[in-house]
């Protein structure tokens, strides 16, 4: 079932599934995807019992497509995930992140713990170990991309031609690759979800600090050894940003975890949810 929410002016469609008695669990999809990345995780999750939502996220559908980099703040878009709970009635949920959906995964578990059970964060490290990372290892090198869509409309124009190529060649599979770029088959059509690394630009020449503090959530945290863009070394100090119970999960993989390991990714988060059970259960 998809359900409009409306937050902001806007109108997210969430993908609302599974037992609806169950604990619900928040799927924040990433850049270039859509709800549509987490398909082959979810049954799993069904079949624990466990209750999903997953939104089109602001910027990748006509409902929810503001004009400018304001719109696509930090703040904003956490603002964005706190509303789907509201809406659906989720005063607590289990949080999951991909890429930019991670970046939101790490802000809710740090600014927002009562709204969280725990988070599991797919490929993204804690932003205070990526900002480390970024002066003190090589990945300035592997983040090049994220310097060249601040450039305007360029990267519109270039990747509505390229997209499909270069996320086979990034290892996305083919039907998958297939799907995004079709969604995102226009220059207009990639503003909103090219906004998100602009907004984070922007936040960064105005010397606004990306990292949200410390978690003390419940956090598993999975990696692909073989990312591209993200590198061991943030992945290695994300531990030292996790207050809570903490859990680093190494794969022989790269980026694109809930496509390429929807098994592994599933039981990851079944295994925090169970864990988290354990540890608020009275003995």
């Amino acid at each position: 079932m998809t359900v409009p929410v409306a937050h902001d002016g806007l109108l997210l469609p969430v993908h609302d599934e599974g037992p609806r008695d169950g604990e619900v669990v928040l799927l924040l999809h990433g850049f270039p995807q859509d709800a549509s990345c987490w398909h082959a995780v979810v049954p799993h999750l069904h079949e624990a019992g466990l209750r999903t939502l997953a939104p089109d996220q602001r910027g990748y559908v006509p409902s929810a497509r503001p004009e400018g980099r304001g719109g696509y703040d930090v703040d904003t878009l956490v603002g964005d995930a706190l509303a789907v709970l509201d809406a659906l009635g989720a005063g607590r949920a289990h949080v999951v992140g991909h890429d930019w959906g991670g970046v939101l995964a790490w802000h809710l578990a740090a600014r927002h713990p009562h709204r969280l059970a725990s988070a599991t964060v797919l490929s993204t490290p804690h932003p205070g170990a990526y900002a480390e990372a970024m002066v003190r290892s090589l990945q300035p090198l592997r983040s090049w991309y994220t310097l060249a869509v601040q450039v305007p409309l360029l990267p519109e124009l270039l990747l509505s031609r390229t997209l499909p190529a270069a996320l086979r060649a990034g290892g996305l599979p083919e039907r998958d690759a297939v799907r995004y770029a079709a969604r995102l088959s226009s220059p207009g059509d990639l503003t909103g979800p090219l906004e998100w690394y602009r907004a984070a630009g922007r936040r960064a020449l105005l010397l606004r600090s990306t990292d949200p503090g410390p978690v003390t959530v419940p956090t598993t945290y999975a990696w692909g050894r073989r990312d591209p863009a993200l590198g061991r070394r943030a992945a290695e100090r994300t531990r030292r940003h996790v207050r809570g119970p903490y859990r680093f999960v190494e794969l022989d993989e790269g980026h694109w975890l809930p496509e390429r390991r929807p098994g592994e990714v599933a039981d990851a988060v079944l295994d925090r949810v169970r864990s988290t059970r354990r540890q608020t259960t009275p003995p």
